[in-house]
């Protein structure tokens, strides 16, 4: 599988990770899915320590015992929780962080992090002690890079003004394509994307769009319709079907970009994983398919003041 490099870092990433929210609880099912993706040539996992508070990180440890380095490690911090009591809340402060850390690095059963990511962020925080915390860990070798997780406009124009991050993860999509906004600022700054959500809640993917949750039927997706998505994803298929499924063109129109790093869909099952794993196969989209892509969908933007 091919890689693309990681900002300005030297952490070379499979164009394609598994994002590891979806593996679910069952042990067993959640390493086979590592395993198998792990086989397939994907070396990104892409985890945090809210997952199943923790549980899903001590999946990852254990799928990767004795792989570890043929794996690129990212984890996430900054969602707090208490065992014994409902819910978690925003906790970015350094002392969090230096705490949390040590309880990552123990359920992955590693002594280091390749990537760790501030798993969200407002312009409230004191961002300044949050990128100390940052700084101390790569000093103290218990983490090779950062970056964050966020669709907040402030917050990635303060991380790309006064930190070191070498990605910003954020949800990207055919039906999201929000991100691009913020593209040329990332580019200049040698700031890679990462790209979550690529296939939409499945809307992206062979599943039959009658088969999307109620509330798209009801509500939508973002700024569609239903009904625009009725019309709009069934051109897409036929344009595009001679050479990739609609899974394929949405993971390839990511990274038809060069400022995407990799994309990371999730995978609860092993069908899904390869599907996912063939999708990386598909020819990559031209550039007249990609204009096209451009053409079909919306370019909307965040709200500045979040």
């Amino acid at each position: 599988m091919k890689k693309r490099r990681i900002g300005s870092s030297d952490l070379y990433v499979s164009e394609i990770g598994l994002g590891c929210m979806s593996l679910g609880t069952d042990e067993a099912k959640a390493i086979r899915i590592i395993h198998e993706a792990l086989e397939y040539g994907i070396n990104y996992l892409d985890t945090a320590d809210l997952y199943d508070r923790g549980l899903n990180e001590e999946f990852v440890g254990k799928a990767v015992k004795g792989k570890r380095e043929q794996v690129i490690l990212a984890t996430k911090v900054g969602n707090r929780w208490e065992e014994g009591k409902e819910g978690w809340y925003w906790d970015p402060s350094k002392a969090y962080i230096k705490q949390a850390v040590k309880d990552s690095l123990r359920r992955l059963q590693t002594d280091y992090i390749d990537l760790y990511q501030l798993h969200g962020g407002t312009i409230e925080d004191r961002i300044d002690e949050t990128i100390e915390a940052f700084e101390e860990l790569k000093q103290e070798g218990i983490i090779r890079y950062y970056g964050i997780s966020s669709i907040r406009p402030n917050v990635i124009r303060e991380y790309v003004k006064h930190s070191s991050i070498v990605s910003v993860m954020m949800q990207y999509s055919l039906l999201d394509r929000r991100p691009e906004e913020w593209f040329p600022l990332l580019e200049e700054h040698n700031i890679s994307v990462i790209a979550r959500g690529p296939v939409a809640k499945g809307l992206l993917t062979e599943r039959p769009l009658e088969m999307a949750n109620e509330s798209v039927k009801a509500h939508g997706y973002l700024d569609y319709t239903y009904a625009e998505l009725e019309m709009l994803l069934p051109q897409i298929k036929k344009k595009m079907q001679k050479n990739r499924t609609l899974t394929a063109t949405a993971l390839q129109f990511c990274l038809a970009h060069p400022v995407v790093a990799a994309v990371i869909p999730g995978a609860s099952s092993l069908e899904q994983l390869k599907e996912n794993i063939s999708a990386a196969s598909a020819p990559s989209l031209t550039a007249e398919e990609y204009e096209w892509l451009k053409q079909q969908t919306k370019a909307s933007v965040y709200d500045v003041h979040r």
